[in-house]
């Protein structure tokens, strides 16, 4: 029996890696959980709830709270709660439950795929797949300008560039799952990439590991 097909996305905030799975998903016919929509719904329950965000037992409450199936991405999207969920994210008991509730999610007999920061290293080290998508902070910061813009935003370069600095800096310098490549991961620079080269191009090596040339 093969084993599932479990795709692991790792990377930082902004490098295509959430609009990628979702499109490996769909490709694959297996199901998808942004793991950072986990830890946004804890900031959001915060936030509603008017609770401190360095509060780790109002925190930890919340995320024994959240429901996978009830993720609103539309609600939990807003940059608001991407800040404050960067700040929860560094409370370890939250980081267990939450990554309890993943590693449930992931294990199904078909296989699914999970995008985060700590997919590949922390909640599913034995992926079959694992994929570190990232790209250059200014390239990042040119994607979210445009997302901003395209809806009818407006936004300064230098302060969602400094934003994601912070955000990386944060992630990767956290003491409780940074965020890294997992050794085994295969690594996609999406920095000269339009979405359908990037899926492609991870196709590919998903469609490698499954003829057997490079397990991960």
């Amino acid at each position: 029996m093969s084993r599932p097909l479990l795709i692991a996305i790792d990377g930082p905030a902004g490098a295509g890696k959430g609009t990628l799975a979702r499109r490996l998903a769909d490709y694959y016919h297996l199901p998808h959980l942004d793991t950072g929509l986990t830890y946004r719904a804890v900031a959001h329950m915060l936030i509603a709830k008017g609770w401190p965000l360095g509060d780790a037992p109002h925190a930890v409450e919340a995320a024994r709270r959240v429901d996978l199936t009830a993720l609103d991405r539309t609600v939990l999207s807003a940059h608001a709660v991407g800040e404050a969920a960067s700040k929860v994210a560094v409370i370890p008991e939250v980081r267990r439950i939450l990554v309890e509730k993943q590693r449930a999610f992931a294990a199904r007999p078909d296989g699914a795929v999970l995008d985060g920061r700590d997919i590949g290293t922390v909640v599913c080290p034995e992926a079959r797949v694992k994929l570190y998508v990232t790209a250059s902070a200014a390239v990042r910061a040119r994607r979210r300008l445009a997302e901003i813009e395209a809806n009818d935003g407006s936004g300064d370069f230098a302060t969602i560039l400094a934003d994601i600095e912070r955000r990386d800096e944060r992630d990767m310098g956290r003491a409780d799952s940074p965020l890294r490549p997992a050794e085994d991961a295969h690594l996609l620079d999406t920095s000269e990439m339009d979405i359908e080269a990037a899926f492609q191009a991870a196709r590919a090596i998903v469609e490698e590991v499954l003829a057997g040339g490079n397990e991960a």
